[in-house]
């Protein structure tokens, strides 16, 4: 077989029109595989795909100052989805408070979620290896349905599918940083900024971090008339207590505990409700609470304070001591890259009737506005910087595995030419990593898409195909001059012995790799390897041939012609 494959070989090398159609191959073959990403996205880049995990966590977030009734309302919406998964094993419903904290929790805070208006659902799944759906896709399937039905009980009520993350700690897949120094141009900008992510195709979740501010009325003191009235202020804050919030008004002493049991008292939920969310239905409320003086006359709470209406004080967020703002939104099983892309392009193209936009950075933008002259930065962050970082810092290592290796061949060879030809040979290792890409997302339900795992495997594929081709050029070099042979027939004879080696140790990386294939996490280096190699090996044994070939091997190795030698024996 490999008296042929050396037969073939020499024919191709020595005919010029088929050095240059195995050339031109090639680069055709090298320019589809890149096209294959951009633009036409049949390979799509990602930090890392989804996993499957035997948990994830529903967030419900109501406007801020909506009751405990109306979020329990909304989380029963939700439990009721929930309890038509027959995947679902069990559910823990908080109200009012987050869940006890998991990696998830933690990078998202919420730990420090402690109002009426928030609530967490936790769901706990049968074990990943008895179901045949991965948790990405069941979150995929119930969001729109319970975001519908549920998220439209309440007016802004936001409900996010948070699962454990594969990857790196981040708090969304795409952060859009608000930075400036005016609070109300902050929050226009943000609102502004989420209704351009809940256009974008391929992100869900969206949320602005920033409190809703909605009326409230705050309750002032007159000393004068509480002076007047016979009772005391401790009177008037203990009775407000007690009706809304609830209070320790004794002890009860146990025989069975160390310490006294405080008995609480609070009205029923039904006497703390307001009929409206207005002045009047505050000051009818406050009519029906009455305190008694010294004299045993009642006095109405509302002769004793002034009601005024105001609105809320939202939190002010600062990072590094300046004042911002987050919106963030997760992506629906893509990439975070290309939705981030689309929905700059619409900030640019919409944005531009109120501000002037520059372009800061890589994909950072700053905004003035035209009327007041307040400038605003918009920085993004999130998993999508962190991809970005990532591919940056593996292709600068794979830049500089390049260069390392082609000054090692230089010092070695003593020859530029014959150190291009082993990295680019290495190089086209490429084409078999986004081709292998593509193959496995034919067949994979999801999408396969190309990791950071993926471009380790491809910088390991450079010392593999350096080798090969290195093996292959001091081979050709001892026949030479060993053997006497003239360079078409070292070459052929080299790439045909050294085809075994090369297919077996091949076999084995593909071998190996395949049991990474399947991995959620490492299946893209796994991947890498097994295609890589693959075309490692044919531009190894057909590329780097013709490649020597078109070079002046005579030159390089000092080679005289003299009377041949048997290439049976020894060197």
């Amino acid at each position: 077989m490999f008296k042929k494959f050396e037969l073939i070989l020499l024919g191709a090398i020595e005919s010029p029109m088929k050095r240059r159609m195995i050339l031109l191959g090639t680069l055709v073959a090298f320019i589809l595989s890149v096209l294959m990403i951009a633009p036409t996205k049949m390979v799509l880049a990602k930090m890392l795909p989804g996993k499957n995990n035997d948990t994830f966590t529903i967030y419900a977030t109501l406007a801020n100052g909506s009751s405990i009734q109306q979020t329990k309302r909304v989380t029963d919406c939700i439990v009721q989805h929930i309890q038509k998964e027959k995947e679902v094993t069990d559910t823990e419903v908080f109200l009012g408070m987050g869940a006890p904290l998991d990696f998830a929790g933690l990078i998202k805070g919420s730990h420090f979620k402690n109002s009426e208006n928030v609530a967490e659902i936790v769901l706990n799944l049968t074990k990943k290896h008895d179901r045949s759906e991965p948790s990405y896709f069941m979150v995929q399937r119930m969001r729109p349905a319970v975001t519908q039905e549920c998220g439209s009980i309440y007016p802004n009520t936001v409900i996010s599918f948070v699962e454990p993350p594969a990857g790196p700690p981040v708090l969304a897949a795409i952060v859009a940083e608000i930075y400036g120094d005016n609070a109300e141009g902050i929050r226009t900008l943000a609102y502004r900024v989420s209704e351009i992510f809940k256009k974008t195709e391929g992100l869900v979740d969206v949320d602005v971090m920033e409190d809703e501010i909605y009326d409230t009325f705050e309750i002032k003191v007159n000393p004068t008339k509480v002076a007047r009235s016979g009772v005391s202020v401790k009177q008037l804050n203990d009775i407000l207590y007690l009706a809304f919030e609830g209070m320790d008004i004794a002890v009860k002493n146990s025989h069975v505990y160390n310490n006294q049991i405080p008995i609480y008292l609070s009205l029923s939920q039904d006497s703390k409700k307001f009929t409206k969310k207005d002045i009047k239905a505050v000051t009818m409320k406050l009519t029906s609470l009455k305190l008694m003086n010294k004299m045993g006359m009642m006095t109405p709470i509302t002769e004793l304070v002034s009601i005024i209406p105001k609105k809320s004080n939202p939190m002010i967020m600062s990072k590094n001591l300046h004042q911002m703002t987050n919106v963030v939104a997760e992506t629906d099983m893509v990439s975070q890259v290309y939705p981030l892309m689309e929905a700059r392009d619409a900030i640019l193209n919409t944005f531009s009737d109120t501000y002037d936009i520059e372009k800061i950075g890589l994909f950072d933008l700053q905004l003035t506005d035209k009327q007041t002259g307040k400038v605003y930065k918009l920085v993004w962050d999130g998993e999508m910087k962190v991809t970005l970082d990532t591919f940056a810092q593996l292709g600068g290592a794979f830049i500089a595995a390049l260069v390392l290796i082609f000054l090692l061949m230089v010092i070695y060879y003593k020859s530029y030419t014959l150190s291009g030809i082993i990295l680019l040979g290495s190089f086209l290792s490429i084409i078999g990593v986004i081709v292998g890409h593509w193959i496995m997302n034919l067949f994979t339900a999801d999408t396969f898409f190309l990791t950071a795992t993926s471009l380790i495997g491809f910088i390991a594929l450079i010392g593999i195909s350096s080798r090969n081709s290195l093996l292959l050029i001091d081979f050709t070099k001892s026949l030479m001059d060993e053997k006497g042979m003239h360079k078409a027939e070292a070459i052929s004879f080299a790439a045909a012995t050294r085809a075994k080696p090369i297919f077996l140790t091949a076999a084995a990386i593909i071998l190996a790799s395949a049991l990474l294939a399947g991995d959620a996490v490492f299946g893209g280096l796994g991947v890498a390897l097994m295609f890589g190699t693959i075309a490692a090996v044919i531009a190894s044994l057909v590329v780097v041939p013709v490649l020597l070939y078109n070079a002046d091997l005579e030159r390089h190795f000092n080679f005289h012609e003299k009377k041949a030698v048997s290439v049976n024996d020894p060197l």
